[in-house]
């Protein structure tokens, strides 16, 4: 699909309408990740990967906290149209209550690292994961500075998973970044 006819079926959509195929999104992701989990790859040691340690808590905050920074800089010194997704952030976030916000980023995070640190990077790899990772937030595609800055932070969150063995790391590193980001997003910080 053509980036005409993606964002005209996107502009379709009201932003309730957006919010609702987002969860149904991550509901498919979670499936998606049990069936390759369980039957392509046959994971029995799944919940291992979701041991609770501070220093996993620490390191997905602490990078986490880096790569919003390192956005912040680039929401405010390189021009709109680099890290302009065509509105769609902007339809998700803009008038959600910062709770509402804290969801979706909970949702996210949970159903993306278990798919692709949890299944596919375990099996598959660091590469591998992050390039298929880009590929799902298609719109970025569209745009060669935010198709890079994804796989960069994809990049870095597989290494945080490789350093740590633990989604739980990289699932509250995913979180910090969305919710934070949703944040600004939602305040117009950086308009």
């Amino acid at each position: 699909m053509n980036k005409e006819k993606y964002f005209h079926v996107l502009n379709q959509l009201t932003d309730k309408e957006l919010v609702k195929h987002l969860y149904i999104t991550q509901i498919i992701l979670i499936i998606l990740s049990a069936g390759l989990g369980i039957f392509v790859f046959r994971m029995d040691d799944f919940g291992s990967l979701l041991a609770f340690k501070w220093t996993y808590v620490l390191a997905g905050l602490s990078v986490g906290a880096a790569v919003v920074f390192m956005d912040m800089i680039f929401m405010k010194y390189i021009p709109g149209k680099y890290h302009d997704d065509g509105g769609l952030n902007k339809r998700i976030f803009r008038q959600r209550h910062p709770l509402h916000i804290a969801v979706i980023a909970a949702v996210v995070s949970v159903s993306e690292e278990i798919l692709f640190r949890g299944v596919i990077q375990t099996n598959l790899g660091l590469l591998a994961a992050s390039i298929i990772f880009a590929v799902v937030h298609y719109r970025y595609l569209f745009n060669w500075f935010l198709f890079i800055n994804i796989i960069f932070i994809s990049l870095i969150i597989g290494c945080v998973y490789l350093w740590t063995g633990s989604l739980l790391a990289t699932i509250i590193m995913h979180f910090t970044i969305d919710f934070a980001l949703g944040l600004l997003i939602r305040y117009k910080v950086f308009e």
